[in-house]
């Protein structure tokens, strides 16, 4: 019976990516979004909506007006689970993660819309994240949806190369890895055109250098992207 080859085996630790303002790296596709963050509190409506793909960064932008704000973050989800005279009284100012798969549920909308007129009344502001726009969506309370509509879009949009080559040594660098500028440029031809592709891909990468012990070089990336692809 051949001997099996000793293989470290990776623990899914957590990785605690920079998360400040001088941690979002700004490009031509999320600088209007990015601007909105740096305009509050000269936003012309009591909410503004952080719209993009997966992994685009809506989270982050959204963390920084956080602190800035000094405000809350609760996920979507609360909006079924708790009302919103509990949520307005836990900060002046809120940021409702991953809203849109609660538009069309009643109860959400509910909590949702008197939240929105809660803070609207006492001078607060909320910060919606959303993969889509309000606009595409089909809402169940009209007013809510009239008053989403009306709000203020920061848009994210698909990254560029250029973006795209420093998220993803950003994104190296949080999990403690070198890349270098050889693997890179192997990298990016090669890749899904995405925010969510190059997390992926870095999450892939870091299991595997930590399981075989390598480091981060062509070879190990190209066993990467043909497990993406397969």
């Amino acid at each position: 019976m051949p001997a099996l080859e000793a293989q470290q085996i990776p623990f899914d630790l957590p990785t605690r990516p920079a998360m400040g303002r001088d941690d979002f790296l700004v490009g031509p596709e999320n600088s209007e979004a990015a601007g909105w963050i740096d305009r509050w509190p000269e936003w012309p409506a009591p909410a503004l909506v952080v719209s993009g793909p997966a992994a685009s960064g809506k989270t982050h932008l959204a963390a920084v007006w956080g602190d800035k704000a000094k405000a809350l973050s609760v996920e979507g989800s609360e909006l079924v689970s708790v009302s919103a005279k509990d949520l307005a009284a836990r900060a002046d100012n809120l940021v409702i993660d991953g809203v849109d798969p609660w538009i069309g549920d009643r109860r959400a909308e509910e909590t949702l819309f008197h939240l929105y007129n809660m803070v609207k009344e006492n001078g607060h502001y909320l910060l919606l994240t959303m993969r889509s726009t309000p606009t595409r969506l089909d809402f169940e309370i009209p007013d809510l949806a009239s008053r989403l509509r009306a709000a203020p879009v920061a848009l994210i949009h698909p990254p560029e190369d250029s973006l795209l080559s420093v998220i993803l040594i950003k994104q190296f660098y949080d999990r403690q890895l070198q890349i270098s500028e050889d693997v890179l440029r192997y990298i990016l031809p090669r890749m899904e055109r995405s925010f969510a592709a190059a997390r992926d891909l870095v999450e892939r990468a870091d299991a595997l250098a930590l399981a075989e012990k390598r480091p981060i070089s062509v070879p190990l990336m190209r066993q990467v992207l043909a497990a993406l692809q397969s």
